[in-house]
């Protein structure tokens, strides 16, 4: 880290590595990037620390396990208060369906990424789960055809 609190080069080059080949070893990391094991291993505690590092997964293929549908639902709220909202990200955050949550802008007001086994799975989610919310007033769905692009990486530049 620079003398500004800002990341550096060798920070950005730490947390690009560590995205694209989790789990990795301090000292094959240390390899990676050009730093000895020590410095490394400290850098990486401290971006820990600092919160830059969430966790590090291990991403599996849906499509061998059964999940072979994926959908983009767009989800309306009958009610905005604060505790609506609030109590409809909490109930989806505990669904294992539902991989991410966004808030959105616009003519609906959360927009949910959603795993199920195949297209029946999914109506019996949308019936038996998201629709039967006391706050839920409409789901828009989109189903995917495939996934032509797939990525955990962020878009780290370096200087």
């Amino acid at each position: 880290m620079d003398a500004t609190g800002e990341l550096d080069e060798m920070d950005l080059r730490i947390l690009d590595v560590i995205q694209r080949h989790p789990p990795m070893s301090t000292a094959d990391l240390a390899d990676k990037v050009g730093l000895s094991q020590s410095p490394c291993w400290r850098r990486l505690t401290r971006l820990r620390e600092e919160g830059y590092i969430l966790d590090q997964v291990t991403r599996l293929n849906a499509e061998k396990l059964g999940f072979h549908t994926v959908v983009f639902a767009s989800v309306r709220l009958s009610a905005h208060g604060r505790t609506n909202l609030s109590e409809f990200v909490e109930a989806v955050c505990r669904i294992p369906e539902v991989m991410d949550c966004y808030p959105t802008m616009g003519p609906f007001d959360f927009l949910l990424r959603i795993v199920t086994r195949d297209v029946e799975s999914y109506r019996q989610f949308v019936f038996g789960r998201l629709l039967t919310m006391p706050t839920v007033q409409e789901v828009n769905s989109t189903m995917t055809m495939a996934s032509d692009k797939s990525s955990t990486a962020l878009p780290i530049r370096f200087r």
